[in-house]
């Protein structure tokens, strides 16, 4: 008679240990199954609790709405900042430079007004719009705008929430 020896698989309160050397089963210590070649303890049916998915779903972060206020004062820092990077380039924009800082910053605007509810809710999206609308426009500059306004975002945008939220506490 050929006994086959295949790997135990045993849970214990802290951990799931699977042996992968041959042992054999002892069958005066333990009671098992025998299923498809493999030995599984019938401890393990009074463990569900580490088997079984839980049932309840995750609980979702819920981020801030927009404030108003905040928009409106980011708007503003965000325009005269992009002007200054922009001027530097002047050459790029020649007499559009003013169309360009204005479609940025409207979108910006709307972005901030609808969208931003603090960190981890900045997007590319809406720079992604705005090189878009930029380039239909058929204004020249457009990737360097989109980028720089999207780098001012990453570098201020969330800093900034935070700063103006601590003020309100």
């Amino acid at each position: 008679m050929a006994v086959f020896h295949t790997p135990i698989i045993s849970i214990s309160s802290t951990a799931l240990t699977i042996s992968l050397a041959p042992t054999k089963p002892k069958s005066s210590n333990l009671a098992s199954l025998h299923i498809s070649s493999c030995y599984i303890p019938r401890s393990l049916s009074k463990l569900p609790s580490l088997l079984l998915v839980r049932a309840t779903p995750f609980q979702k972060y819920v981020y801030p709405d927009p404030i108003p206020e905040f928009a409106v004062n980011e708007t503003k820092k965000f325009r005269e900042e992009l002007k200054k990077k922009l001027y530097k380039e002047r050459d790029t924009f020649g007499d559009d430079l003013d169309k360009v800082l204005d479609t940025c910053t409207e979108l910006f605007s709307e972005f901030v007004h609808k969208e931003y509810g603090g960190p981890g809710t900045l997007v590319v999206e809406p720079f992604t719009d705005m090189l878009i609308e930029l380039k239909q426009r058929k204004l020249p500059g457009a990737n360097l705008a989109a980028r720089a306004s999207l780098l001012w975002a990453q570098n201020y945008l969330d800093h900034d929430w935070e700063i103006w939220n601590s003020k309100l506490e």
